[in-house]
């Protein structure tokens, strides 16, 4: 049995308008409880912001965007449908890779189109290795999801069952780089289906295989473009939320939880104005900060972070992709850099210290390629991730980097290597942009200055990652967002709001996300 809130639960507060709490707020007011989301921005979206100047609107967290299922899912909490609220287009290229010898390969969610680039890059032989590969990936994504995934966990005897059985024999507990070595003999195949752990935080040296699930939501099962951009997603949530009769208090901080006994009775905002609650969902990136007598079991591991350069350029940029992963020639020595000791990387004092990439692999956004809403016209807008050490020497940042100085360098050299690699003329043509480090992150109160979160060692993974209602703390509150269960990323923070839920609505009747036979989820 799944542990849910004791006692009267009508009068539910949500702290957090990002996806997680929008998630859980849609639920909760579809299963009749009174809802009331407070949250410190001026509009939804948390990690999902948005920058709009001189006619250029600039997506500022998550840029690709899967498992739209998921969301139609949480609308129709509500009685929604998402096509009333989203317009999604379907991604042919899913991805361009781009490689340091110059080659390039377009992932594409059709899989014989996708046989027939590989074929032509890489050969025959891996074209009929990526199709073995592709059902592996959509036969684990099945395996892991109802029970690993789309469930909450309290303790690691919930994962008893023949399905931990399976993903044992699977070698899903073995190293995700011998996992996909075994598959693939070209070097830039293995980079393709690999690259994926460091959202999770973590290298594919140290990642367990389970991890190659992740390529499924962006490679095996598709990318999607939602028109107006990622931040239209969570506007659209809050609408339908508004429209269920979800009150919204914008531009309002919690100053804490009233406490009587052992349950919150109360949520106090920064004006003074307090909100009655009979539970609370508390989707904020470090709650143990808010909630009283909450603290994590362990000293927490934390995802690197990364430099998020967001720009928009007067400037065609023909040939372009919508997303491209623009890799280096260096690899295992990217994670090094990343995240090892410092005493191997040269770094002294003994303390762990990461270290910028010295030849950077990129995520390159281009959605204005889709979406000319985005951008004036002759205009683009970019986003440019590039993975750095967080703040925290215990996860293997480092917390001396002076980003205030640092960081419009790195801008400046992130761009160079950009304009080297093919987007030339970007530099010159910008008009709009904006930059986040890890300073950034740390200031809108992300922990070690990450916006990915808790990473997903073995330890902060299924029932050993923070559960979504704690067993420390006022018994009425419940956890949602990246640093719960199930994790990070977009699908995986939707999931958590509903999660959240159950913990106080009890598990509906047919709660879950069902599978595909293609490994896909829906509705």
């Amino acid at each position: 049995m799944v542990r849910t809130v004791p006692g009267r639960t009508d009068r539910v507060v949500v702290v957090g308008a990002g996806l997680a709490g929008l998630s859980a707020a849609l639920r909760l007011r579809g299963a009749g409880r009174e809802v009331t989301v407070v949250e410190r921005g001026s509009g939804p979206g948390g990690r999902a912001g948005r920058v709009e100047e001189r006619g250029y609107a600039l997506d500022t967290g998550p840029s690709v965007f899967t498992a739209p299922e998921l969301v139609a899912d949480t609308l129709a909490a509500v009685g929604d449908e998402l096509e009333d609220r989203l317009t999604l287009v379907p991604l042919e290229t899913t991805y361009r890779a781009r490689f340091a010898d110059g080659s390039h390969l377009d992932v594409h969610a059709d899989p014989d189109a996708f046989a027939a680039e590989v074929e032509t890059l890489c050969g025959p032989g891996e074209a009929v290795a990526l199709r073995r590969y592709l059902a592996d990936l959509a036969a684990l994504y099945r395996l892991q999801l109802h029970t690993f995934i789309d469930r909450n966990l309290d303790t690691p005897l919930d994962l008893l069952g023949p399905e931990l059985v399976q993903l044992v024999r699977r070698g899903g507990f073995g190293r995700l780089s011998r996992h996909v070595e075994r598959h693939f003999t070209d070097d830039r195949l293995r980079r393709l289906f690999s690259f994926q752990a460091l959202y999770a935080g973590v290298s594919p040296y140290r990642a367990i295989a389970a991890y190659a699930v992740i390529a499924q939501l962006d490679i095996g099962a598709g990318v999607w473009h939602p028109v107006g951009g990622i931040a239209a997603v969570p506007r659209a949530l809050a609408a339908a939320g508004a429209d269920a009769g979800v009150a919204f208090r914008y531009g309002a901080s919690v100053e804490r939880l009233e406490v009587t006994g052992s349950r919150v009775t109360g949520v106090l905002t920064d004006d003074g104005e307090r909100l009655p609650a009979d539970a609370v969902v508390v989707a904020v990136d470090r709650p143990e900060v808010l909630v009283p007598g909450f603290t994590r079991r362990r000293r927490p591991v934390y995802s690197p972070s990364c430099v998020a350069v967001h720009v928009g350029a007067r400037a065609e940029l023909p040939g372009q992709a919508h997303h491209t992963i623009s890799f280096g020639a260096a690899w295992r020595e990217v994670f090094d850099e990343l995240t090892r000791d410092g005493r191997r990387l040269g770094g002294g004092s003994g303390a762990r210290r990461g270290r910028i990439m010295t030849d950077p692999s990129l995520l390159v956004s281009m959605p204005s390629r889709t979406d000319r809403s985005l951008a004036p016209e002759g205009g683009q807008v970019l986003s440019v991730v590039a993975p750095t050490p967080n703040l925290d020497p215990h996860s293997g940042g480092n917390p001396d980097l002076d980003w205030t100085a640092l960081g419009p360098r790195y801008r400046d050299e992130v761009l160079a290597v950009l304009e080297a690699r093919g987007w030339t003329g970007l530099t010159g043509a910008i008009e709009v942009e904006h930059v986040d480090t890890p300073r950034t992150w740390a200031a809108q109160g992300m922990a070690a200055g990450t916006p990915f979160a808790l990473a997903h060692t073995f330890g902060q993974t299924g029932p050993f990652r923070t559960p979504t209602l704690p067993r420390r703390g006022p018994e009425n509150v419940v956890l949602a967002g990246s640093s719960v269960q199930p994790g990070v990323g977009v699908p995986m923070v939707v999931i958590s709001g509903r999660l959240a839920a159950e913990r106080i609505t009890g598990p509906s009747s047919g709660a879950g996300i069902a599978t595909k036979a293609d490994g896909a989820v829906a509705r």
